[in-house]
């Protein structure tokens, strides 16, 4: 069996891979295992030096990197440069963090002696998906390695060579063979290996129908699962919002990655009092838009990754237009080849819609008006989501009060929302489990190991 890479901006088949087969697989998880066994003996200090050697190695071919990225998923050339830098980035924030985020805790008990240590588990599996094929994996990969677990990457199956791009990068900054290594895999295989006890804790990053498979595997076998699944972030706009500046904010968080992204802003909550005002900014800065080649450093507008994701998106706009929403720019013109779809503003957007109430992956925005601050909290949590969120105030007391009543595990005041290695990444509701990023994330895959020595 094969799995192809296309270019979402030319159509055209790039390369093609032969999966591999059962027996490979299993050969290939023994020498993971086997890679473990000596790795997680390792000093924490050497291991950090190549964490450091990963940074190195990431910005040595950047530009590579990121034209690789660009051609397998059809992001900017921009924003796939931007991708490995933060990446970079990463490596060096656990390459200088590691060891004091590892080191064994000591605790007073009246007992002669009580201690923490944080131990690795052995085989990581990462499932991962292709909207950021390069910061997905870094920031699983990375603190799962450097506290001494091996990683297995079941990456998408539209971006084989980045995956594959991935494993060169830890085999030239050192790293041992197979501590992390690539699988050219599908889900099955996957679900193999959690069912058979091939590895030993599953990171996915997905969809909810995939978190909820491969949860309910590893709930099954007992394993340590992190699930960063889907999101239907709101961008809450309250009446004394500095309008300018939320609405220019607003069109770069809803295109971000052409809306291809968990944390985009995707439900723009607004008070009726300012909605008119925002509306017509928000507009403004969708006019300026500019479609076309991803390649491009002034291209604002790149494909989808997919061409059925087009398809899944004229349907979500379809349904606001038979609910009575007002669609603005849906007749704009498309270049003729590519998985491209016209960003557009949906008002009269109303919670009946299935773009208020499902995780659209796409650049459409619907601008749903309340009259307060309590329906605005209260339509803001009225989705099964809970990762991110934006308010706009400038009151950031009252912006600070409202955050605690925000059902999410982030939320951004007067800015969108990003991930940043120091602070924790995740969700609540079906947004997923466990933490990514920080010492919350380095910790996700050890054993938190009391130790007790007895008076």
């Amino acid at each position: 069996m094969k799995i192809t890479s296309i270019n979402p901006y030319t159509e055209e088949i790039i390369e093609e891979f032969e999966l591999l087969t059962e027996n490979q697989l299993h050969v290939e998880i023994k020498k993971s295992r086997e890679a473990f066994l000596k790795w997680r003996n390792v000093e924490i200090t050497e291991k950090t030096k190549l964490v450091q050697n990963l940074a190195m190695e990431l910005r040595k071919e950047q530009r590579r990197y990121a034209a690789t990225i660009t051609r397998e998923m059809g992001k900017s050339i921009t924003e796939s440069t931007a991708e490995v830098e933060k990446c970079a980035k990463l490596c060096e924030y656990y390459a200088e963090n590691a060891v004091a985020f590892l080191k064994t805790e000591y605790i007073q008990t009246g007992e002669k002696q009580c201690y923490v240590n944080f131990e690795p588990l052995g085989i990581v599996l990462a499932i991962m998906p292709w909207n950021f094929p390069f910061w997905q994996v870094f920031r699983c990969a990375v603190p799962a390695i450097v506290s001494g677990n091996a990683c297995v990457l079941k990456h998408a199956s539209n971006v084989p060579r980045s995956a594959l791009e991935i494993e060169s990068i830890f085999t030239n900054a050192g790293f041992p063979h197979n501590i992390f290594k690539t699988l050219l895999i599908d889900a099955g295989s996957a679900i193999q290996l959690i069912d058979e006890d091939k590895v030993n804790a599953v990171s996915l990053t997905g969809s909810n129908k995939a978190g909820e498979q491969i949860g309910a595997i590893a709930g099954k076998r007992i394993k340590p699962i992190v699930l960063e699944l889907g999101g239907s972030d709101p961008f809450i706009v309250l009446k004394d919002a500095d309008i300018d500046r939320a609405a220019e904010t607003a069109a770069r968080a809803r295109m971000l990655n052409v809306g291809q992204s968990c944390i985009a802003a995707k439900r723009f909550i607004v008070i009726e009092a300012v909605a008119g005002q925002f509306i017509s900014r928000f507009t403004e800065h969708f006019r300026s838009l500019k479609m076309g080649d991803p390649m491009d450093e002034n291209t604002t507008v790149c494909p989808l990754a997919r061409r059925d994701f087009v398809e899944e998106l004229e349907g979500l706009l379809n349904d606001a237009r038979l609910k009575g929403g007002k669609i603005v720019f849906p007749d704009e013109p498309r270049p003729p080849k590519g998985f491209f779809f016209t960003p557009c503003i949906v008002t009269n957007a109303t919670r009946e819609m299935r773009i208020a109430r499902e995780e659209v992956f796409g650049p459409i925005a619907p601008v749903l008006i309340v009259a307060n601050e309590e329906e605005a909290v209260l339509v803001a949590n009225d989705t099964e989501y809970g990762l991110g969120a934006c308010i706009w105030s400038r009151d950031v007391d009252k912006a600070q009060r409202l955050a605690t009543l925000i059902q999410s595990g982030i939320v951004a005041i007067n800015d969108m929302v990003k991930s940043d290695p120091r602070m924790p990444f995740g969700g609540i509701k079906k947004s997923g489990i466990g933490r990514e990023l920080s010492h919350y994330g380095i910790k996700a895959f050890v054993n938190i190991k009391t130790v007790v020595v007895k008076n």
